[in-house]
């Protein structure tokens, strides 16, 4: 397998070049979970980090690369629910009863 040295920002990993796996089309994956043990013997707690363009090359625009954002929040899609395609359905809108009485 293909590995690529992605740097890490923010949270407890801050300022960390760690080899991470490369899938098929040669990208690392969206986000990366990095189970941390609980001392204490509890459930493990997870950091999240979400993967985000290094910067643009000034000429062509291109990528240079990839680097790995901590996300407090822990959900990692970076959008609420996940992707919004055309044809799925939205969730109904739900109003107030208008009942008198």
């Amino acid at each position: 397998m293909k590995t690529q040295d992605t740097p890490f920002e923010g949270g407890p990993m801050d300022g960390r070049v760690l080899p991470v796996l490369l899938g098929m089309t040669g990208h690392p994956p969206k986000t990366y979970r990095i189970p941390v043990p609980d001392p204490a013997g509890g459930p493990p707690a997870v950091l999240v980090y979400r993967r985000v363009s290094r910067g643009q090359s000034r000429r062509l625009g291109l990528s240079q690369g990839w680097k790995y954002e901590y996300d407090p929040t822990g959900r990692g899609g970076g959008g609420a629910g996940g992707p919004k395609w055309p044809w799925s359905r939205r969730a109904p809108i739900r109003k107030p009863d208008d009942t008198e009485g």
